[in-house]
């Protein structure tokens, strides 16, 4: 099911993600909505609170982005990425490694919305999979700067609050539309 992608504005994109400590099947149906939404979407990466859930976790396949590469080490050896896709992050530990590089992103919670993010170039993970199994791996490129960005949601961080503030001064006006759009959207339900 497509769920609902919740704009900026929306209480849910501020909260920090609760641990999540068993899976259930509700938690699998979930997982699944969220992969068939960030598909829907076009989006590499989707966050619970993104669809409204505080949970710590994220969807995340980075196949469609042949533009930006990314790299993956599993066991400290070279791994095929798209292999490794889609993946989902439960309660993902993400340490960020090598000096911050400028890099493009966006969010489905802010459509139409760019700026370049000074992120780590590499992610060192550790998190649990949706069988359960704990997966511990590298990565770099997209995927890691995707990783990264998703985990900020986890903590209720959003990319606007990393942007440069020139960049941000510049996008004000957008910005506040779409706040306004989605509290007066919040107002009617």
């Amino acid at each position: 099911m497509i769920l609902e992608v919740v704009k900026y504005g929306h209480p849910a994109l501020r909260q920090k993600g609760a641990r999540i400590e068993k899976i259930t099947p509700e938690l699998q149906t979930l997982i699944a909505d969220m992969l068939e939404t960030m598909y829907a979407a076009k989006g590499v990466g989707l966050a619970a609170q993104q669809v409204g859930h505080a949970l710590q976790l994220t969807v995340l396949d980075v196949r469609g982005a042949t533009e930006r590469p990314s790299t993956l080490e599993l066991e400290g050896k070279e791994a095929d990425v798209l292999a490794f896709m889609p993946l989902v992050l439960i309660n993902p530990e993400v340490k960020g490694e090598g000096d911050p590089v400028k890099g493009s992103e966006g969010c489905l919670s802010f459509p139409e919305v760019f700026a370049d993010i000074e992120r780590p170039p590499l992610a060192e993970v550790r998190a649990t999979n949706q069988k359960g199994a704990e997966i511990v791996f590298r990565c770099g490129g997209l995927l890691a700067r995707a990783i990264q960005h998703e985990l900020d949601h986890l903590n209720g961080i959003l990319f606007i609050d990393r942007m440069a503030r020139a960049d941000k001064l510049e996008l004000k006006p957008e910005l506040e539309e779409l706040q306004a759009a989605t509290k007066a959207a919040l107002k009617k339900k």
